[in-house]
């Protein structure tokens, strides 16, 4: 079992309208990538798809990733590319549902946004998930 000491939001930078297919594409073919970014994947329509068991380490923020477990939206970009939190009602919902049943399963991890850890750069998850999820 790792040891899991944070939690994190994501969002995918991409409209609301990608595809998982897309996605996976993309981590694939564009980043390399052998394993998903993220464990879940929230839909527009709240539907929470596994990607990953928590077992498994994912490519969610590098350099952290051995202790971490990822969580993301689709969406987290407006139309013009910048950062937008566009959230639906119901990823928010599933979002909060993800985050708790891991509080229960890891107690003493950290929940944040990928942006929240030293050295990011990225808007992601488009939002404050530390105050959020506080």
């Amino acid at each position: 079992m790792r040891n899991i000491t944070h939690l994190v939001v994501h969002c995918t930078a991409t409209p609301q309208s990608a595809t998982v297919a897309s996605i996976q594409r993309y981590w694939r073919q564009v980043m390399g990538w052998r394993s998903p970014g993220y464990h879940i994947l929230v839909l527009p329509n709240g539907t929470a798809m596994r990607l990953a068991p928590d077992e498994a380490t994912t490519n969610g923020v590098r350099g952290h990733n051995a202790t971490s477990l990822h969580v993301s939206y689709i969406g987290g970009v407006g139309t013009n590319g910048r950062s937008l939190d566009n959230r639906t009602p119901e990823q928010k919902a599933t979002l909060l549902r993800v985050i708790n049943e891991w509080r229960a399963l890891y107690p003493n991890a950290t929940v944040q946004g990928h942006r929240d850890f030293p050295g990011v750069t990225k808007a992601c998850p488009s939002f404050d998930a530390r105050t959020e999820y506080a």
